[in-house]
């Protein structure tokens, strides 16, 4: 047998293994098609891994909110202060401050009066809403907005919350617990939004 007949021999060979192959193929895919029809579609997972989500700390956002919370507390201590010295009162220093005021034994101006009303008001400054808002936007700008550090910003808060509690002598007022209950709700949505994140991602 020459060079010839053995190399038509091997392509020959090549070709049958290459259309036997596909054959094979064809009918594997139309066993596999049939089968699928059978049990339904089955999600697989993709191969491409998808970036990590990160989450960085807003700081513009941290210092915009400190100097904000820090003009209004002054502003408010400036309006306590100058009621206590109208009654005879002074601030030694800051729990000073907020025992006077936890003690009741003061009277305000009608205008000073007016001005706390509005401020505490639906939708006033510190008001429920607006301070529960502040409280959880700044956890998120601290956190970079991660769902998953929910929990430990919420633990953040209790914590600052028995301590402002502790400085008041007695009970919050009403308008604490309600704002703690607002705070504790927003938290718990914003831990659910990494919850569904990770439920879409599987």
């Amino acid at each position: 047998m020459g060079v010839n007949g053995i190399t038509g021999v091997s392509t020959a060979a090549n070709a049958y293994g290459t259309y036997s192959g596909a054959a094979k193929k064809s009918s594997e895919s139309t066993t596999d098609t049939k089968k699928q029809a059978s049990e339904g579609v089955v999600y697989e997972k993709s191969e491409t891994a998808v970036a990590d989500k990160k989450y960085t700390q807003n700081t513009e956002l941290v210092a915009r909110l400190k100097a904000d919370a820090e003009a209004r507390q002054s502003q408010f201590r400036t309006l306590v202060e100058k009621m206590m010295s109208q009654q005879g009162s002074a601030i030694g220093n800051a729990d000073s401050m907020w025992k006077f005021l936890a003690g009741g034994n003061f009277t305000v101006t009608a205008a000073a009066k007016a001005q706390a009303q509005a401020d505490i008001a639906e939708d006033g400054y510190w008001g429920v809403n607006k301070t529960s808002d502040r409280i959880v936007e700044f956890a998120k700008a601290l956190s970079g907005g991660d769902p998953a550090k929910a929990e430990e910003m919420r633990a953040a808060f209790e914590k600052g919350f028995k301590q402002a509690t502790g400085t008041w002598g007695k009970k919050l007022p009403d308008i604490s617990q309600n704002t703690y209950d607002s705070v504790m709700k927003k938290f718990d949505d914003w831990a659910n939004e990494g919850s569904e994140s990770n439920a879409s991602e599987i």
